[in-house]
C-alpha cells in the first residue's frame, strides 16, 4: 500500500513542477540552453585547470637541445628569469659563451651534438652529476634543421638522412638516454615537431623526421604515463629562425638541382627552379612569424603546468590553417599544394 502511495506521488504535477518552471521558463529552445550551460561550464573549469601550475620551480631541472639560438635559445633565458635550473645543450661554443653572458649563475651550459651518441652519453652523465637525487624534471627536444627541402625526386638518399639523423633519431637518443632522470623526477618530455608533421607539403627529411617525433612520442605518452611522466607535443607554425632562412633553402635548392640528371632537369623544365624558388619566397614572406615567444611560451606552459596539454600548436597559420587542413581528406591537400606549387613542364 506504501508503494502505491509513492508512486501516485510520483506522478502527480506538483513533482514535476521545478521542471516544468524551468522548461517554461526558457521556452522551446531550453535544452539548447542547457546544453550551452553546460558548454559554457566545462570551459570555464578547462581554462581553471589549465592555469594551475606546479611549485618551487627553483628545485627543479631542465634540460633544453638546440640553444645556440631560435627557440632553445628564447626558451633557456624564460625558464632562467622564472627560476629553474636550466641545463643548456648547444652545438658550437661561441653559442654556449653567448648564452652564459646574457643569463644567471643558475643555467649551465654543455656541448652537445645530438647525431652523436657518446655525445649524448656524455651530456646525460654530466647531467645525472648536476641533478644528483632531485632527477630531471624536465628535457626539451628542441634541436633540429630543415634542409635540404624540395621536391622528392631531387633528393638522394644521403639527404633524407642527413634530416632524419637530427630530427629523428636525435629526438630518441635523447629521450630514451634521459628517461631514468626524468622517471626518477616524474617529470616532462615536451618534442618539438612540427605543423608539417601533421600535413606532408614538402619532400626532403622534415616531413618525415616530424611525423615520426608525433608518432614516437604518442607511443611513449601512452607507455610510460602509468610512472607520473608527461610527453608534449609542440607543432609551431612557420616563425622566422635560421630554419625558414630564405638564403639556406634556395642555396640547397640550387645544389639539388645542379646534381639532378639531364633526363630529370628536362621533365622539370628549365623555369621550374626559378618558379619554386619565388613560391618559397612568396610563401616564407607571407606566413612566417617574428613572435617566438608563441612557441616558446608553450614550451613553458608544458614544463610549468600542473595539468599540461598533450599538444600545442603556436601560431595563428598552425591554428586556423595547417591544424584544420590535416583533418581535411587527402584530396583537398594534394589539390591546395597543386595550384600553390609550380607545375612541371613534361606533367601528364
Amino acid at each position: 500500500m506504501f508503494f502505491e502511495q509513492f508512486r501516485v506521488q510520483k506522478q502527480t504535477p506538483e513533482g514535476n513542477m521545478d521542471t516544468q518552471y524551468i522548461y517554461e521558463l526558457l521556452g522551446e529552445n531550453a535544452s539548447y540552453y542547457i546544453a550551452a550551460s553546460f558548454a559554457l561550464l566545462w570551459i570555464l573549469v578547462w581554462l581553471y585547470r589549465d592555469s594551475l601550475e606546479i611549485e618551487n620551480l627553483s628545485d627543479k631541472y631542465v634540460f633544453v637541445t638546440g640553444c645556440d639560438t631560435g627557440f632553445g635559445n628564447l626558451l633557456c633565458k624564460k625558464l632562467d628569469r622564472r627560476g629553474f635550473r636550466v641545463l643548456a645543450g648547444c652545438l658550437t661554443e661561441k653559442g654556449a659563451d653567448d648564452l652564459k653572458r646574457v643569463t644567471g649563475p643558475h643555467l649551465k651550459t654543455v656541448l652537445l651534438d645530438v647525431t652523436s651518441q657518446s655525445s649524448i652519453q656524455a651530456a646525460m652523465e654530466w647531467t645525472k652529476k648536476e641533478v644528483g637525487d632531485r632527477g630531471l624534471w624536465g628535457i626539451v627536444n628542441n634541436a633540429g634543421r630543415s634542409l635540404p627541402m624540395g621536391p622528392s625526386e631531387w633528393m638522394r638518399v644521403e639527404d633524407f638522412h642527413s634530416t632524419l639523423k637530427v630530427n629523428m633519431n636525435g629526438v630518441i637518443a635523447m629521450t630514451m638516454t634521459f628517461l631514468p632522470l626524468i622517471k626518477k623526477a616524474r617529470g616532462r618530455i615536451v618534442n618539438v615537431a612540427s605543423v608539417l608533421g601533421r600535413v606532408a607539403a614538402n619532400g626532403g627529411g622534415y616531413c618525415i623526421s616530424k611525423f615520426a617525433v608525433e608518432s614516437f612520442s604518442d607511443c611513449l605518452r601512452r607507455d610510460i604515463s602509468y610512472f607520473g611522466i608527461k610527453v608534449c607535443i609542440i607543432e609551431p607554425g612557420f616563425f622566422k629562425t635560421a630554419v625558414t632562412n630564405l638564403d639556406p633553402i634556395e642555396r640547397e635548392l640550387h645544389r639539388l638541382w645542379n646534381q639532378l640528371s639531364p633526363e630529370v632537369k628536362a621533365s622539370y623544365g628549365e623555369k621550374y627552379l626559378d618558379n619554386y624558388i619565388k613560391i618559397q619566397r612568396l610563401i616564407m614572406n607571407a606566413v612566417c612569424d617574428s613572435d617566438l615567444t608563441k612557441v616558446t611560451s608553450c614550451m613553458e606552459h608544458a614544463l610549468t603546468a600542473a595539468h599540461p596539454r598533450t599538444r600545442y600548436s603556436a601560431g595563428w597559420d598552425a591554428k586556423l590553417l595547417w591544424i584544420p587542413l590535416s583533418y581535411m581528406p587527402s584530396f583537398v591537400v594534394d589539390i591546395g599544394l597543386k595550384l600553390v606549387l609550380p607545375r612541371p613542364s613534361k606533367s601528364v
